[in-house]
């Protein structure tokens, strides 16, 4: 169960969507003085050297974030991703990729509050590193899911909540998507982010069904595809269902969604960009 390790595919092209996305929803909220909550239930070790060996051994970053850092042009909504990227990198050369931990400790002020869960004991340790001495920031070695029950509601009205599991369990799509639906209920002002691989179709249209199921409304869903659908072992794609999407957001995907297509598989034409279930 702990066998996962994210410093294998720090960057890569799932990586990209799920930050790029995360990165527009928290421009959202620091437009308003106001604090906003971030609770990670499956942190990872937080920042990842694409230098080291677990990097270096498929080199997954090569067709993701490498395809994007020494762009010129590219559209405003990829602007605030890179800005983050490079701002943990200097000179020309790409060596660190941040996780979803320390891209939102960039946007984190001193009246904003961060949770953050992570179970692998290697991967908490350098995730307390990380984030020493640094105020606001809850850090537990503990199953991020069960975090949604004794977290939510926080006492901030404003936030994200990202839900990013590994799925090296195969009931991690079934629990994903209950905890999404019970986490809603109890923080209903907030937003969610929920990521999923493609791997097997069939496990995301089950996904989909239990929110269409559910009586959550406003779920925007997004998906980036780099091969067709397989039965083979491999992902061929990920995605996010997002709950309470900031209002711009639709219209900043209709954009980014396609540049992301063409810069990192233009072999491949598959996307998906759709509210699953209306407001």
């Amino acid at each position: 169960m702990l066998s996962y390790r994210h410093a294998f595919h720090a960057g890569n092209f799932a990586d990209v969507l799920k930050h790029s996305v995360l990165s527009l929803c928290l421009e959202h909220l620091i437009k308003k003085d106001k604090p906003f909550f971030y609770l990670d239930t499956h942190s990872g070790a937080g920042s990842y050297s694409l230098s080291q060996s677990k990097a270096q051994q498929n080199q997954e970053f090569q067709n993701g974030i490498s395809q994007l850092w020494q762009l010129t042009t590219f559209p405003t909504e990829l602007q605030p991703y890179l800005t983050a990227i490079h701002a943990l990198n200097s000179g020309k050369q790409l060596k660190t990729y941040p996780g979803s931990p320390l891209l939102v400790k960039q946007y984190l002020r001193d009246q904003d509050y961060m949770r953050l869960y992570e179970l692998h004991p290697k991967d908490h340790e350098k995730l307390k590193t990380l984030f020493k001495k640094i105020q606001h920031v809850r850090i537990e070695q503990s199953d991020g899911f069960a975090a949604l029950k004794s977290a939510l509601p926080p006492h901030i009205k404003r936030g994200i909540v990202l839900i990013d599991p590994s799925y090296e369990v195969k009931t991690d799509y079934q629990t994903a998507t209950k905890q999404l639906i019970e986490g809603y209920k109890r923080f209903n002002t907030g937003t969610f982010l929920l990521w999923y691989p493609v791997v097997q179709r069939g496990r995301v249209n089950y996904m989909e069904q239990q929110l269409r199921n559910s009586k959550v409304r406003n779920i925007l869903q997004v998906e980036h595809c780099i091969s067709p659908d397989s039965t083979e072992h491999g992902m061929t794609g990920s995605g996010l269902f997002i709950i309470n999407p900031p209002w711009q957001l639709n219209s900043q995907l209709a954009t980014l969604l396609p540049f992301l297509q063409e810069k990192l598989s233009p072999q491949y034409n598959r996307t998906i960009h759709r509210y699953l279930v209306p407001e």
